[in-house]
This record gives C-alpha cells, sequence and structure tokens, in this order.
C-alpha cells in the first residue's frame, strides 16, 4: 500500500470520531471551562492582593471568597467530566478499531496472512491499537481545548492592554505549535521504527516459543537468547531517542515559559511606568500568563508523544485498507453440487508457478486421489478450488458455475476442506470439533468422532469431550489432532470433501478405520483426497499424479 504522509494518517483518524461528535463537543466544553477555572483562581487572588494594598476592583472581598471556592468545586467536577468523556471516546473508538482490524483480517486470510509473521499481527492487533488511546484521550480534545482556552486568556491579558494580548498569543504559539513541529521533526522516523522493532521482537518471541522443544534438542538456545538480546537492544535503543528527545522537549518548553513570563515582566512593568496601565494592569496579566500555560503544555509534549501513536495508526491503517486476494461474492443464485471442474488452471506466488495448464473433472460421489511429491501443487489446488486465490490463468467451476459467480458462504457450505496441520484453539474438544458446524448436536459430534477412530481415546480423557487442549493443541499428539481436524471436516457434511493428507500423522490401524469412513461417506459424497501415501490412494475410484505444476 502506498505510503501515507503523517497529516494524512492524523486526517483518517479523526475522521473517525464522527459517530461520536457530540461526546467530542462536551469533552471540550468540559475541558475549557476546567482550564478556565484553574486560571482564575490565581487572578481572583491577584484582585484579593489589589483590595488588600488599597486599590479599588470591580470585585469585593465576598464575591472573591465565593467565586474561590466555586472555581475550586467547578475545577473537580469539570475535570472529572472531561476526563470521563474522553476515556469513553477513546473506548468506544478502539472497539470500532478493533472490529474494523478484525473485519480486514477476515477478508484477508488466508491468502494476504499466509506469509506475514504472526507475533507482528499479535503486536498490531494489541499494542498498536492500545497506543491509538493516547491520541483519542489525550491528544484531540486537548488540543481544541488549549485553542478556545487560550484565545480567551489572550483576550482577558489584551484588555489590559493589547501589547501584552501579542506576548501572550505569542508565548502560546512558540510553546504549543512551532516547539512541537521542530520536535517532530527532529525524531524523523524514529516512530515508525519503533512500532517497526516491537513488532519483530513480538514475531520473534512468539516463534521462539513455540519452538522451545527444538532450540533444546538442538542446543540452539544461546543463538536464540542472542537475537532477542539484539532485537531488545535494537528496540531500546529506539526508545532512547525517543525518551531524549522527549527530555529535550520538556526542557525547552520550561525554559520558553520561563522566558514568556520574563518578557511580559519587562514589557508590563514598562507601561506602568510609563503610566499606560494602572498597578493592575502590571499585576494581573502577570498571574494570568503564569497561571494560563497548562493546555499549551499538554500541546508542547506532542511532538514526541505523536510519533509512536502515529506509526500505530499508519500500522492499523494499512491493514484496514489493504485489498484481499479474494472479495466475497454475494447476491448470486445459490446452488447445489453436481461436480467440479478444473480447466487450464495456471498459478503462481509472485514469480513461482506452482500450476501449469492444470485440468481434471471430479464427478460426483467419487473419490479422486492425486498423488506427487511435496511442492509439486497439490496442496495449491484445493486451497483453489476453496477460490482462496484467484485462478490466474483458465477455469474452476462448481456444478457448472465459476467459481467466481458462486456466493462465497454457498461455495463453502458445499466443501469441507481439511489442512494437512489441523489448528486447535485453546478451547474444550466438543467445541473445537463444532467449528464444523456450530449448530450440531452432542450427537453428532460423537458420531463424527466415531467416524474417525477418536470417540474412545475422547472418552478416557479425565473430562472427555469438555477437556480442554493447549493453545494450539499442544497437549494433543500430531495424529490426535488430525482426526480431531478430520472429525470437524465431517461435521461440516459438504457433499464435496477436500482433504490434504488426513491420514499422514496416523498409524495403520486408525488409517483403516478414516478410509472405511470416507468410502463410506463417499456413497453420498465427493472426494478430493490428497496424500503422499499409498495404502490412503486404495480407496479412490481414480489415481491422478501431479509432478511440476502439471497433472498426468
Amino acid at each position: 500500500m502506498k505510503k501515507q504522509s503523517k497529516a494524512r494518517i492524523l486526517f483518517r483518524m479523526v475522521k473517525l470520531i464522527r459517530p461520536l461528535t457530540g461526546f467530542m463537543l462536551m469533552a471540550v466544553t468540559f475541558g475549557t471551562l476546567g482550564f478556565l477555572t484553574a486560571e482564575f483562581i490565581p487572578i481572583l487572588g491577584g484582585e484579593a492582593i489589589l483590595l488588600g494594598l488599597g486599590f479599588e476592583t470591580d470585585i469585593s472581598w465576598s464575591a472573591i471568597v465565593i467565586l474561590l471556592l466555586s472555581f475550586a468545586l467547578l475545577r473537580a467536577v469539570f475535570r472529572f467530566a472531561e476526563q470521563r468523556t474522553n476515556h469513553y471516546i477513546a473506548f468506544t473508538l478502539l472497539a470500532i478499531i478493533r472490529d474494523k482490524v478484525f473485519r480486514a483480517l477476515r477478508r484477508l486470510c488466508p491468502a494476504k496472512l499466509e506469509g506475514r509473521d504472526k507475533g507482528d499481527l499479535i503486536s498490531l492487533i494489541t499494542s498498536d491499537v492500545e497506543l491509538l488511546e493516547v491520541f483519542y484521550a489525550h491528544t484531540i480534545s486537548p488540543i481544541c481545548i488549549a485553542i478556545i482556552s487560550e484565545t480567551i486568556m489572550c483576550l482577558f491579558i489584551g484588555s489590559y492592554h493589547p501589547i501584552l494580548g501579542i506576548v501572550a498569543m505569542l508565548s502560546y504559539v512558540l510553546l504549543g505549535v512551532i516547539l512541537p513541529m521542530i520536535i517532530s521533526k527532529r525524531s524523523g522516523t524514529t516512530g515508525d521504527d519503533l512500532r517497526a522493532e516491537s513488532g519483530e521482537l513480538s514475531a520473534h518471541m512468539l516463534e521462539s516459543i513455540r519452538g522451545i522443544d527444538d532450540t533444546l534438542q538442538y542446543s540452539y538456545g544461546e543463538k536464540r537468547l542472542k537475537d532477542i538480546g539484539d532485537k531488545t537492544n535494537n528496540l531500546s535503543e529506539k526508545q532512547s531517542i525517543l525518551s531524549r528527545l522527549t527530555g529535550t522537549n520538556l526542557a525547552i518548553a520550561n525554559m520558553l515559559i520561563l522566558v514568556s513570563d520574563v518578557v511580559m515582566l519587562v514589557i508590563s512593568s514598562t507601561l506602568y511606568k510609563n503610566g499606560q496601565v494602572g498597578f493592575d494592569g502590571f499585576l494581573i496579566p502577570m498571574i494570568a500568563l503564569i497561571s494560563s500555560f497548562g493546555p499549551v503544555t499538554a500541546l508542547s509534549a506532542l511532538g514526541t508523544t505523536l510519533q509512536n501513536t502515529v506509526a500505530s495508526g499508519a500500522r492499523v491503517l494499512s491493514i484496514i485498507d489493504e485489498e484481499p486476494e479474494t472479495e466475497d461474492i454475494k447476491g448470486k443464485t445459490p446452488i447445489n453440487f453436481i461436480d467440479a471442474e478444473v480447466k487450464n488452471v495456471s498459478f503462481a506466488y509472485g514469480e513461482h508457478n506452482v500450476l501449469n495448464d492444470v485440468s481434471l473433472h471430479i464427478p460426483r460421489e467419487k473419490i479422486i486421489g492425486i498423488v506427487g511429491k511435496s511442492g509439486c501443487g497439490k496442496s495449491t489446488l484445493l486451497k483453489l478450488l476453496m477460490r482462496f486465490w484467484n485462478v490466474h490463468k483458465g477455469k474452476i467451476s462448481v456444478s457448472g458455475r465459476s467459481i467466481n459467480e458462486i456466493n462465497t458462504d454457498n461455495l463453502r457450505n458445499m466443501e469441507s476442506y481439511m489442512t494437512q496441520e489441523t489448528q486447535l484453539f485453546k478451547d474444550t474438544i466438543a467445541n473445537n470439533i463444532r467449528i464444523g458446524n456450530l449448530n450440531a448436536t452432542d450427537e453428532e459430534v460423537i458420531d463424527a468422532c466415531k467416524k474417525v477412530s477418536v470417540h474412545d481415546f475422547i472418552m478416557a480423557l479425565p473430562k472427555g469431550y469438555e477437556t480442554e487442549v493447549g493453545e494450539l493443541g499442544s497437549t494433543l499428539s500430531g495424529g490426535e489432532r488430525q482426526r480431531i481436524g478430520l472429525a470437524r471436516a465431517f461435521l461440516h457434511n459438504a457433499p464435496f470433501m477436500l482433504l490434504d493428507e488426513p491420514t499422514s500423522n496416523l498409524d495403520s490401524l486408525n488409517e483403516a478405520v478414516i478410509l472405511k469412513s470416507l468410502r463410506e461417506e463417499a456413497k453420498e459424497k465427493t472426494v478430493l483426497l490428497v496424500s503422499h501415501r499409498e495404502s490412503t490412494m486404495r480407496i479412490a475410484d481414480e489415481i491422478l499424479a501431479m509432478e511440476g505444476g502439471k497433472i498426468s
């Protein structure tokens, strides 16, 4: 996807607030009132000093006391209301963004996600999305609050003398606009690099955890640990750069505040000496300026805090914007399965040709077997029949209709696809099998398990079908996972079964039971069976050989 500018990313992130515009206006209103009440508390103190020194003012002692108490209470109320509203906006938008991300991932899988680091995706879904909370809760409304409240303060200070108002305005602009822009420019792509490094480290850690058995077996631990250390150091280096910039930003901001106060002191005292303002015109603008830097101080830190946020926003938007390999098809007339045909199909992953002018007919209620060496294109053919990818040349049809003209849900309901590696979730065995048919009864789940010779194994477990498997089915053997995957395919009860090495991890006894079930199922179903085992192919009505992306 084309790289977007930071301004474009920020604009798109702001657009997401549109459904919550009313709440954002409330947050800005509460925030502005909160800062104004806080800023006018010391100003009222200045008025009290004037009264104590014998100067005439437009406000009485009793009014000052009442206003001080009221502003102190209201400051707490407005601050709470602002924070409550901002965080409601932030977490509501995070839920909306997560929904968009998961919808995008669903559209992109499996083709666009097959080669991506899963750890990097986890980092994007978790930490990158979480970082956007800073933007929605602590960036947008503070900017609006600063503009409104500091405009009011400029007018208030300028009411004593226009030059004093101009000094205040220049101080706010310098601190809240120019300083963040300079710091942001100095930071360059550090934020982008930091998020990329974070994603790489997450991917590396996930891979290391999953491969810990092999790491221990082959004494690969030191090398793996060194790699983790190097990536951690790279990440720490990027974070150190941002931290140094943050420290520099804070130091410069404090210096600018001090300089602004000194300039206001010099100018207001000069105006007082020249008789252009009274003593109140010297004292009150000074107090007002000193007490009013809160809103722009929050903005001064944006030069560094926005770096991570924009980088995270870019990564999230890139996933949302990415075009899927195949779009879901809707609105077509549903069809029933009769047969399937692959005609002159060619396909390549990038520059690597996998299938070359492949043609075959898969008749109804027959078992068609395909044998061939690893990498010859057998699995790819099954994925093309599922329409995970679009063919580059040729045509695949089901019941005489191109799969590009069949509703995606209709196509997937007609097909049961079992991959070489069965993916299990950290859930009960029953729920893992029920993925094939969420409405299946317990009896239907048990029947599917009996067909693949896994029922007795499950019943021997302490909790039977309610036994929870570990992450990715880590508590089960390869053969047990494979039989559960096959039970899932049986439970789906589709008329067309696509089976990729369904018995590769099974012993001969369990293989025989499963093949018998497949033979029985083929009386009512059509099976396309991919395997390198000759024993598996004995049930096939027709066996085709694939080599070099061609069928012979």
